[in-house]
C-alpha cells in the first residue's frame, strides 16, 4: 500500500508558537519542508476566517495549503477569535479519515491529546509537530516517541523579507 501522508495543522498555535521565539515563519518554505522531510501529500491549514486577511488566504492556497476556515468572533477586547480544534479533529479522524495513511499533526495543544492518542492507536499517526517546545502541553508528553519540536528550524523556515 502507498503511504499517503496528509498534514493537519493549527495555524493558530503554529504562527503564535514560532513568534513567541522571535522570529516568523515562511509559510511557503514550511510546506515544502512538510513535503520533503515528512513525504506530505496534502497540508490542510486550519485557520480563522477574517476577510481584511483575504491576500494572506490567496498567498496560502497559491503556495499550496488546503484552507479550512473557521469563522471568528470578537473578544472582550475586539480581538478575533476562532478556535480550530474541532474542524481539526473533525477532518482528520472522519472528513479525510480514509484518504490517508499517515497524519502529521502540526500543534503543540493539549487539546489534541486525544487525537493523537487515537491515531497512535490506529497506527495512522507520523508525527506531532510542535513549534514550541518551551510552550506546549504536556498532556503530549506521553508520545514522545511522536514528538519533533520546531525551536531549531528557524535557520530553514524563517521568513526572510526581500532585500534584507
Amino acid at each position: 500500500m502507498i503511504n499517503r501522508i496528509y498534514a493537519f495543522i493549527d495555524s493558530q498555535n503554529l504562527n503564535l508558537g514560532i513568534i513567541d521565539q522571535g522570529w516568523k515563519l515562511d509559510f511557503k518554505r514550511f510546506l515544502i519542508y512538510l513535503k520533503e522531510k515528512y513525504g506530505v501529500e496534502k497540508a490542510f491549514l486550519f485557520i480563522g476566517y477574517i476577510p481584511e486577511n483575504q491576500k494572506l488566504y490567496n498567498f496560502l492556497k497559491k503556495s499550496g495549503y488546503k484552507l479550512i476556515f473557521k469563522p471568528t468572533v470578537l473578544d472582550g477586547n475586539g480581538k478575533a477569535k476562532g478556535n480550530v480544534d474541532a474542524e481539526l479533529v473533525l477532518y482528520s479522524v472522519r472528513i479525510e479519515y480514509e484518504n490517508y495513511t499517515k497524519a502529521v499533526i502540526v500543534s503543540g495543544d493539549g487539546d489534541f491529546q486525544c487525537l493523537v492518542k487515537y491515531l497512535a492507536k490506529q497506527n495512522k499517526l507520523s508525527k506531532v509537530l510542535v513549534p514550541n517546545q518551551k510552550k506546549y502541553s504536556k498532556l503530549l508528553s506521553e508520545y514522545r516517541k511522536y514528538l519533533i519540536f520546531m525551536n531549531d528550524l528557524k535557520g530553514k523556515l524563517e521568513y526572510k523579507e526581500l532585500g534584507k
